[in-house]
C-alpha cells in the first residue's frame, strides 16, 4: 500500500471506531433507560398497593358508615388481587370509590375531629398523593425510553433488543378534593388550657 493510501484507512478505520463507540454508547443508555423504567414501575406498584392496603385499614375502622366502607373495602381489594392486565381500571375504581367515599366534606371532617381518623386520613391523602407522583414519574421514564427507541440508529441496530416497548399506566389517580381541604385545615387542638 503507497503512503497516499494510509490516511484514507485511518480515516475509515476511525469512522468504523467512533460509529462503533456511538454504539455501545447507545446501547448501555438504552439499557439505563430500561432499568429506570423498570425501577420506576416497583416504585409504582408499591404506592399502589400502599394506597389500597391504607384504604382497606380505612374501611375496616368503623369510621364510616357501613354503605361506604363496603364500597371501599370492595374497591381496595380489587386493586390488590388485579391481574397485570386488569390493573389500570382496578386502581381508577379504587380512586372512583374514594371519590364517592368522600364526596361529602363532613365525612373527612368528622374522620379529622378524631385523632385516629385524622391519621387515617392524613396517611390515605399521603399514599394518594404519593401514587399521582410515582405515575408521573413511571410514565415520564417510559416517554424518555420512547423517544431513543425511536431514533432511527437505536430501530436499525436493533439496540433494544429484545426488549418489550414501554408501556405508560393510564388510571384515575385525582385526589378527592375533600382530602386536600382537610389537609389543608388544621384539626381541633389537642392542647389542654390550664
Amino acid at each position: 500500500m503507497s503512503m497516499g493510501g494510509w490516511p484514507a484507512v485511518l480515516a475509515v478505520g476511525a469512522l468504523v471506531l467512533s460509529l462503533l463507540w456511538y454504539l455501545s454508547f447507545s446501547a448501555a443508555r438504552l439499557d439505563r433507560l430500561h432499568a429506570r423504567v423498570e425501577g420506576a414501575r416497583s416504585a409504582l406498584d408499591a404506592q399502589l398497593v400502599r394506597r389500597a392496603s391504607v384504604s382497606l385499614q380505612l374501611a375496616t375502622s368503623g369510621q364510616l358508615d357501613p354503605a361506604t366502607a363496603l364500597l371501599l373495602a370492595d374497591a381496595a381489594h380489587e386493586a390488590r388481587e388485579s391481574v397485570p392486565a386488569d390493573r389500570e381500571m382496578a386502581e381508577s375504581e379504587l380512586t372512583r370509590a374514594l371519590q364517592a367515599a368522600f364526596a361529602d366534606p363532613q365525612v373527612a371532617a368528622d374522620l379529622a375531629s378524631d385523632p385516629l381518623g385524622r391519621e387515617q386520613l392524613h396517611e390515605l391523602t399521603a399514599s394518594c398523593q404519593r401514587v399521582q407522583l410515582a405515575r408521573r414519574f413511571a410514565n415520564d421514564a417510559v416517554r424518555g425510553t420512547r423517544v431513543v427507541r425511536r431514533k432511527w440508529i437505536v430501530r436499525s441496530f436493533r439496540l433494544a433488543g429484545h426488549a418489550e416497548w414501554p408501556q405508560t399506566f393510564e388510571m384515575d389517580d385525582t385526589l378527592p378534593n375533600t382530602l386536600v381541604t382537610s389537609q389543608a385545615r388544621p384539626g381541633p387542638s389537642t392542647d389542654s388550657v390550664t
